[in-house]
């Protein structure tokens, strides 16, 4: 895990500043690598390449980067890792190709079977997550490539004749030919979903390249964008060569599969741990580590004191029973409210799902003990765990023969009453109802099933189910922008593997994987996903949707494997979710800071926001009426990060365009 960063065409930027300028590119994300540093250029073909390294595989001075290939024709900066990079060496090595290698690092591997296959053959060999650039020195060409999922972040863009690039947006702040020219469109989009997705950013300008992607730049040509892996491609294969074992078949084949992840993930030269929540996610990845370990596994977990927001207590019963070091810690409100202010900082553009707060807090926690931590995300979205998949199809089914204008008005009606009167109603059922999971907070789930019944149609049923701000206005003078949710058509066979699909390619990388990556690069902390090991993902493909939903439960196939090594009577319980009370928050301690970024005329004279609407929502919040949470957490999240680009420009912190350092 790492950072880089570069450019490419210098324009009018003089050779003497092109050191300081890609020196303070790299410095702005030391925290990605606060290992070492180091700096390639070549002026006459004008590209600048920085790395900063933090050291998880071959610590000597043999991994350092940028590298170099061993006949001289490749120059790389690569962050992530290949976990079958030592799989791709023996192959390397039993090739009539001879390699004199200088170490053991997967970027050295990376770099040789580059050379030798292939840049887009090498790709689908590889088995890890990464974003890389590399520098074609022949052929006067640099290649952009991310992960097949998007584990890792990559930007880019077109500056006045620069193109530059960076595993975060800090990088190319600092560069002299950035602007910051903001994208009102795609902050129209960060107040639908909680964040910006690929391959757009905050900044005109500037994109993010799209998982499973390669862009191919020469000077003077507009850059060329094609895919190596496709979901779409996956699900196709799936059904055309599905799996055709038995139950018992399918739960050995995944456990063979997830125990292989595990154990190529397991392997570093720096102290290894992992996060355990205690659910069924994060538990089976520390029970297949610790059954392959000599050694109790750390693991790390949080906890609240909201009771409905506190798994601490569950993953230490899971830590008991597989014998691992479990370290855990209690934070109040006061802890998880002193982060606020470092979010804007650390996501570099409007990020609002408030789960940020336990996953940093979490991360900085396991920092103090370990450098890698592997975790369970990923679940949901193979195996079907969200609540939102459960009766979807016969449901919809069944709603959908109803006139659109009845279940519009049935809709409004729900969504009239205020969050009390359906939490009492819950309470009401839940007293009769053996499995009452599904009748705890009712203020939320109300919510969501009202949008179902105004839903058109599949598409527009599974964008309600995942859109806070609804309304077209909410960001002034913006248009909506085509994007996952919008322009993909999988060929999948029910409404469930749809919205499985959907969540794959957009809600996992450009949410839950950048909330990740960015918390726990923070602190200089890798994680690892083995759930997204590209095999796994294609096995739960070719999976009929009975093995993963059944009888109303969703990740089935999950759970036998789990039941292998953790008693059901520690993993059976409601789906809790990582969350804080954000709600309860802004009516309390949050109040004073909301208020102050919710300002009226503060909102009118930046004149991006439609004020009329945040006031509405937020006096129905503050009263009880309705619980906005997340649609004030969005507002307030942006509201937080336009302060401080603003403070930036107002003093000057952009690279200043007349000098080589930072003022």
């Amino acid at each position: 895990m790492c950072g880089l960063a570069g450019f490419f065409g210098f324009n009018n930027i003089q050779i003497d500043n092109v050191t300081p300028i890609v020196r303070n590119m790299g410095a702005a994300i030391a925290h990605r690598g606060p290992d070492s540093s180091g700096i390639w250029q070549d002026n006459s073909s004008e590209i600048a390449l920085v790395h900063q390294r933090l050291s998880i595989v071959d610590l000597s001075p043999a991994g350092y980067q940028p590298m170099e290939s061993q006949s001289k024709r490749f120059i790389m900066v690569f962050n992530g890792e290949v976990y079958n990079h030592l799989e791709l060496r023996s192959k390397l090595q039993a090739s009539d190709v001879h390699i004199n290698w200088r170490g053991h690092s997967d970027t050295e591997t990376l770099l040789a079977s580059i050379e030798t296959w292939g840049l887009d053959k090498t790709l689908k060999m590889c088995i890890g997550m990464f974003a890389i650039a590399l520098w074609d020195r022949y052929d006067k060409t640099l290649y952009l490539v991310r992960d097949r999922l998007g584990e890792k972040p990559l930007y880019y863009g077109n500056l006045n004749g620069v193109f530059v690039f960076g595993s975060e947006l800090k990088s190319l702040k600092v560069h002299p030919a950035f602007t910051g020219r903001l994208n009102r469109d795609a902050i129209r989009l960060q107040m639908r979903h909680c964040g910006i997705p690929a391959p757009y950013s905050v900044y005109e300008d500037i994109n993010k390249l799209q998982p499973g992607h390669i862009l191919k730049l020469k000077r003077g040509q507009e850059p060329q964008i094609h895919s190596y892996w496709s979901l779409d491609e996956v699900i196709i294969s799936g059904r055309t060569n599905p799996f055709v074992g038995s139950e018992i078949d399918a739960v050995n084949k995944l456990d063979q599969l997830l125990s292989s992840s595990v154990r190529q993930q397991m392997c570093a030269d720096v102290p290894l741990g992992a996060f355990l929540s205690g659910g069924i996610d994060s538990s089976t990845i520390v029970a297949l580590m610790q059954a392959q370990s000599n050694k109790a596994v750390k693991t790390f977990s949080i906890g609240f004191d909201e009771a409905g927001f506190n798994e601490a207590e569950h993953a230490k019963a899971v830590a008991q029973h597989l014998g691992t070091d479990h370290h855990e810690l209690y934070v109040s409100h006061k802890d998880a409210l002193d982060i606020i202010p470092k979010l804007s900082s650390i996501y570099d553009e409007p990020f609002s799902d408030s789960s940020q707060i336990p996953t940093y807090l979490v991360s900085q926690m396991t920092k103090e003990h370990v450098t890698v931590s592997l975790s369970g995300d990923a679940g949901d979205e193979l195996f079907g765990g969200y609540n939102r998949y459960f009766g979807t199809d016969q449901w919809w089914n069944k709603i959908n023969r109803l006139p659109y204008w009845v279940r519009n008005l049935t809709a409004k009606g729900l969504n009239s009453f205020n969050p009390n009167f359906w939490n009492n109603i819950g309470s009401l059922i839940s007293i009769f109802v053996s499995n009452n999971a599904r009748f705890k907070n009712f203020d939320h789930l109300i919510p969501k099933y009202a949008n179902v019944l105004s839903s058109k149609n599949g598409s527009d049923l599974y964008r309600n189910f995942v859109t806070h701000w609804s309304e077209p206005d909410i960001i002034l003078n913006s248009r909506d922008l085509r994007t996952q949710l919008t322009s993909s058509s999988f060929k999948t066979e029910s409404m469930v593997e749809l919205m499985m699909s959907l969540d794959t390619v957009s809600y996992l990388p450009d949410d839950i994987l950048c909330k990740v990556d960015r918390a726990a690069m923070a602190v200089s902390l890798e994680t690892r996903i083995p759930m997204l090991d590209h095999r796994v993902l294609e096995f739960a493909w070719q999976l009929p949707l009975s093995m993963k939903i059944k009888h109303g439960q969703g990740k089935w196939i999950l759970r036998q494997v789990l039941d292998r090594y953790v008693p059901k009577h520690l993993i059976d319980r409601p789906k809790m979710g990582f969350g804080v009370p954000i709600g309860e928050w802004l009516r309390g301690p949050l109040r004073d800071w909301s208020e102050s970024l919710l300002q009226e005329t503060r909102i009118n004279n930046e004149g991006i926001l439609n004020n009329e609407l945040i006031q509405k929502k937020w006096k129905e919040h503050l009263s009880g009426r309705q619980n906005w949470q997340y649609h004030l957490w969005d507002v307030l999240m942006f509201q937080s990060w336009l302060e401080k680009e603003n403070n930036e420009k107002a003093k000057g912190t952009y690279f200043n365009q007349h000098s080589m350092e930072c003022v």
